[in-house]
């Protein structure tokens, strides 16, 4: 990076429900200040309502206090993703539970919805979810299918359109260079992840922003249960200064964009963590803390002396 800068980064996409407190520091350690991570399909499906209740409550809850335990602001989206809106009764449920949660402290959008199979279950309450963005003003934060990628956010975009949503208001994740251009022709956000050897490498990611630019751009790890590498961000914003990319352009492919689009919800700011509040590792989450038995505890306060 640049000598003697300090380089702040968002990751705007990223499962850490799934990661671990070694994850949380290394991403500290690299600059990522905040980050948004999306309700999705845990790897095997859920079979009851209250299922989806105590993960969205871990979202809002448990995962945000574990995330300030190490200096970063965590974010989330409420959604029903797509995979599991193909089970209809339990679906229906959910869809009655979201408006519970989409208001909450930390929510930034809903998400991430969309389509998988693009059945017609699938496009059933991806519209439902739609009308509830609307109502509640927040971002839509916007699953494209894995097969059939391009035609698949094509739909999505269309469905978007007819239900009336701005398009600046919504952000279209796991792109790649067949479907950028129409998402970025069309005013949407372009958001992609970086996933080693599959989906959008750090390489190629250079390329589109060389070819379109940062405007509306954004980039993300997405790092889940699977490979995945949730220091993809600030990997790829080196490389891209590596590869002769302007230092503005990846301040906004890697940070302000991010920002930008999500703080339409009103809830993610730069003052949330350009403060003075430091970490504080001897606080409790419902009794819980993220240190085990004689672990010394962080705290950032030059007056206090932990012995």
């Amino acid at each position: 990076m640049s000598e003697g800068k300090k380089w702040k980064w968002i990751d705007p996409h990223v499962h850490m429900t799934s990661r671990t407190t070694d994850d949380y520091q290394a991403m500290a350690d690299a600059g990522i200040v905040a980050m948004i991570e999306p309700a999705f399909w845990l790897g095997q499906a859920r079979t009851e309502v209250g299922s989806f209740k105590d993960y969205y409550s871990s979202l809002v809850g448990w995962e945000r206090f574990r995330a300030s335990q190490f200096g970063i602001k965590h974010y989330c989206t409420i959604g029903l993703n797509s995979k599991e809106a193909n089970n209809e009764a339990l679906a229906e449920e959910v869809i009655d539970l979201l408006p519970k949660f989409v208001l909450k402290e930390g929510v930034v959008g809903v998400g991430e919805i969309g389509y998988d199979d693009q059945t017609k279950a699938e496009d059933k309450y991806y519209r439902l979810q739609l009308e509830l963005a609307k109502k509640v003003n927040l971002p839509v934060q916007i699953h494209t299918p894995h097969r059939d990628k391009k035609s698949g956010t094509i739909r999505s975009m269309d469905v978007s359109e007819e239900h009336g949503l701005d398009p600046t208001w919504v952000i279209v994740d796991h792109n790649n260079e067949e479907t950028v251009k129409e998402v970025l022709d069309r005013g949407y956000w372009a958001a992609f992840t970086i996933y080693p050897f599959t989906k959008m490498g750090n390489e190629r990611m250079v390329e589109i922003v060389k070819e379109y630019g940062s405007e509306r751009i954004m980039v993300n790890s997405a790092a889940d249960w699977g490979i995945s590498d949730p220091l993809a961000v600030p990997k790829t914003a080196r490389l891209m200064l590596e590869r002769g990319i302007s230092e503005a352009d990846v301040h906004a492919v890697c940070y302000q964009n991010a920002l930008e689009a999500f703080g339409k919800s009103g809830q993610i700011k730069e003052e949330d963590w350009s403060g003075e509040e430091g970490i504080d590792q001897r606080a409790l989450f419902n009794g819980n803390s993220v240190l085990r038995g004689g672990q010394k505890p962080q705290v950032d306060d030059p007056n206090i002396v932990i012995n």
